[in-house]
């Protein structure tokens, strides 16, 4: 890709980022929502083969259909009740179409079909950007209009996006794909408390981001697609695949690493709210997560391959692990003692 488009891509993806999480108004966030998807639709279809074109596609139709559904709602929303401030959604046909905009943005469930596919079809850092960046503005619209917005619908979506996240990525070979219905199980955790506690959304969403990078940049150094391809990284860099393992359990959220923090945050608030068959039933589901983490992090690490594999094994690499992946990694793993401080910030 020349380097000027990718850089006009990556400026424009951090602007539209910027515009949408500090605005006010509803013509300004969908501007900011618009030059998202334009910026990163280059960058999705820069392998130039016909499953990166098809994701592309893909991505481009339905954030054009939600996009349209937003300025729908905030225009259906000013012209009942004269207000254009994001904050002040009252009216419940907007509040409806709001919704549904925001799972098409973000594929919770069953708005979900596009973002596995898209995924698969981008290379890894692309995957990265949909995976995390690409989330945090309609998360923010979901925030500024939580009052407004239906809480049993909410976790309604939510309880089927964990079902769906974990019973999914059972049978997939694919990492990209794996990864896809790990985010899809995350956002019902992430929703199921968003209009009781907007601010633990957030951080839900900060240590995902943080463990979903890490995962993302490990399998870019260690050029890693499929599950049979992860059996014999582990001879490429040795120590970087030990603390894969950690970050892929800490991802699932077993104590004592920094994953377990969010979950263990989100059972106690919804408890205290009284809705303890939900923390039940979406604490079960995530069961199902845990055990496709368990098989990539015993692929990775654990097991070795048969002799009669396939694949040739990889030369060692003598580089250094890259440092950012190495802070990224402690940091994805190491966080829960710090939980007290962590949780002065909200």
């Amino acid at each position: 890709m020349n380097p000027h488009a990718k850089l006009l891509s990556s400026v424009s993806l951090m602007l539209g980022t910027t515009i949408t999480i500090s605005s006010n108004h509803w013509m300004m966030a969908w501007t900011g929502l618009e030059i998202n998807t334009l910026a990163i639709i280059p960058l999705i279809s820069k392998p130039h083969h016909p499953r990166a074109i098809e994701a592309a596609i893909k991505y481009f139709l339905v954030q054009a259909a939600a996009s349209a559904l937003v300025l729908f709602s905030s225009l259906t929303n000013a012209w009942f009740t004269g207000q254009w401030d994001i904050t002040q959604l009252n009216h419940p046909t907007s509040c409806l179409l709001l919704t549904t905009a925001i799972a098409m943005k973000l594929g919770l469930v069953p708005f979900h079909f596009w973002f596995p596919e898209v995924l698969q079809g981008s290379s890894l850092i692309t995957a990265l950007l949909l995976s995390t960046v690409m989330k945090l503005p309609p998360i923010t619209i979901l925030l500024l209009t939580s009052h407004s917005l239906n809480p049993t619908l909410l976790i309604t979506m939510a309880i089927a996006s964990a079902a769906l996240g974990g019973w999914m990525g059972l049978n997939q070979t694919q990492l990209r794909k794996i990864l896809a219905f790990s985010s899809i199980s995350h956002l019902g955790w992430m929703t199921i408390i968003m209009t009781y506690n907007p601010k633990l959304t957030l951080l839900t969403f900060y240590l995902y981001s943080l463990i979903t990078t890490t995962v993302f940049l490990t399998l870019t150094k260690t050029k890693t697609l499929k599950l049979s391809t992860m059996m014999t990284s582990w001879t490429k860099i040795p120590i970087l695949n030990a603390t894969f393992m950690l970050t892929l359990l800490s991802l699932a959220g077993l104590p004592p690493l920094t994953g377990f923090l969010p979950k263990w945050l989100i059972i106690q608030e919804l408890t205290k709210q009284e809705l303890t068959t939900a923390a039940t039933i979406i604490t079960m589901l995530s069961l199902l997560s845990l055990f496709f983490y368990l098989r990539l992090a015993y692929y990775s690490t654990i097991t070795l391959p048969p002799n009669s594999t396939n694949h040739m094994k990889q030369w060692h690499i003598n580089k250094p692990t890259n440092t950012t992946i190495a802070i990224l990694a402690s940091l994805s793993t190491l966080l829960l003692p710090l939980s007290p401080m962590i949780l002065t910030t909200i």
